[in-house]
């Protein structure tokens, strides 16, 4: 079956907004039908419709009809993108006459001043996943890899390729940006390969440290890089400095894009401002808990809404990606122990947070703190109904 999402995230990259390339997918699969039920097939706003659909016949891709109702068709695809996909065609096929003259030009330029020319080798566009599936399959120690979504949906396509690396036990570590946490691309991953999660602007993928492929996202094209003395070091350290700070995943993967979502934002607050936000309302409210709900709030999350056993199980999650630790409910003491294996106060947030979560609730609270040098910290939040 087609997946239509796809085939929308694909006319966008070719150009079509958001709303044109659901309005012509929708058409494609609906056929001839009134504006007002290419609203409810295509999940456009209705105000929005009938500006989208001038815009696609101007572009010519639709027909609309002068009766009322209005009536529209797409026009066939092999019709309406023919023209553009030829000139693409005469384009590349330009572009690369004039990067191979340039590439003898700069050679010669090379060997006249004594310097050493490096190899890389340009890929097409069509070519970049075949290329990519090759390379994964030949690697013999480890791929690192950092990908936007364009990347990732290429990696998407590797799946039998992954599992015959992680057959072979290599070290297989992912990159991504925190928009696809949870995706159907990131389901797609094969269990066993660590991914992580940070603001990512570039597809490079990194073999054996010894050889690269760079994908360009705004066209598709790719560079192959053997010869990576400097190059390969360089991304190399890229990627460490990167995946040392990168949000981890593997504590979001059971749940869904918006639960995963709404986790990764409050960790993001509680980061960027949420530790000296807890420092000064310590010092300036006899609830800092409740200026952390005020702050989150503010920063358009709310936990109001939420169960003890939903506020929990968040909890839990946050404190293994960013404590390697765990907040548990023991149901016949009515307490909760929350444990982080980093010290120093790391769990605080989260605490305060979970603390906020029970007062709101109607419960009476007792925090008491254990820290351990060497086991971290574990504190214990003792409940009972008012």
């Amino acid at each position: 079956m087609v997946n239509e999402h796809a085939l929308t995230v694909s006319l966008e990259e070719f150009g079509l907004s958001k709303y044109e390339a659901q309005a012509y997918v929708s058409l494609i699969a609906k056929g001839t039908i009134s504006a007002s039920e290419l609203a409810y097939y295509s999940e456009i706003p209705r105000t929005k419709v009938y500006p989208t659909l001038l815009k696609l016949e101007n572009k010519k891709l639709v027909i609309i009809s002068k009766s009322k109702p209005i009536m529209c068709t797409a026009i066939a695809p092999e019709d309406a993108f023919d023209g553009i996909i030829h000139e693409q065609i005469n384009k590349v096929t330009a572009m690369n006459t004039l990067v191979s003259n340039l590439k003898k030009a700069s050679e010669e330029s090379r060997k006249s001043k004594g310097s050493e020319e490096k190899r890389y080798f340009h890929l097409s566009a069509n070519n970049v996943l075949g290329r990519l599936q090759i390379m994964i399959e030949g690697s013999k120690s480890s791929i690192k890899i950092m990908t936007d979504q364009w990347g990732f949906g290429l990696l998407a396509e590797c799946k039998e390729q992954l599992l015959s690396v992680l057959r072979r036990n290599l070290d297989v570590k992912i990159l991504i940006s925190p928009t696809q946490i949870c995706s159907e691309m990131f389901r797609s991953i094969p269990d066993g390969i660590e991914i992580r999660a940070s603001e990512i602007t570039q597809n490079c993928f990194i073999f054996d440290e010894t050889e690269l492929l760079m994908i360009n996202n705004n066209n598709g094209k790719g560079a192959i890089f053997s010869s990576t003395e400097i190059l390969g070091v360089n991304q190399e350290r890229i990627f460490s400095s990167i995946w040392k700070n990168a949000l981890k995943t593997r504590a979001l993967a059971d749940m869904t894009k918006t639960e995963a979502q709404e986790i990764y934002k409050i960790i993001k607050t509680i980061n960027e401002i949420g530790l000296m936000h807890i420092l000064n309302s310590t010092m300036v409210s006899k609830k800092p808990e409740f200026d952390m709900f005020k702050l989150l709030e503010k920063n358009g999350i709310s936990l109001k809404s939420k169960s003890l056993d939903d506020i929990i199980e968040m909890m839990d999650a946050v404190m293994q990606i960013t404590c390697s630790g765990h907040v548990n409910f023991e149901a016949n003491t009515k307490n909760i122990t929350v444990e982080s294996k980093l010290n120093s106060g790391h769990s605080l947030p989260w605490v305060s947070i979970l603390d906020g979560c029970l007062q709101k609730q109607g419960y009476k609270t007792r925090t008491v703190y254990q820290n351990n040098s060497n086991k971290g910290e574990k504190i214990y939040i003792k409940i009972s109904k008012n």
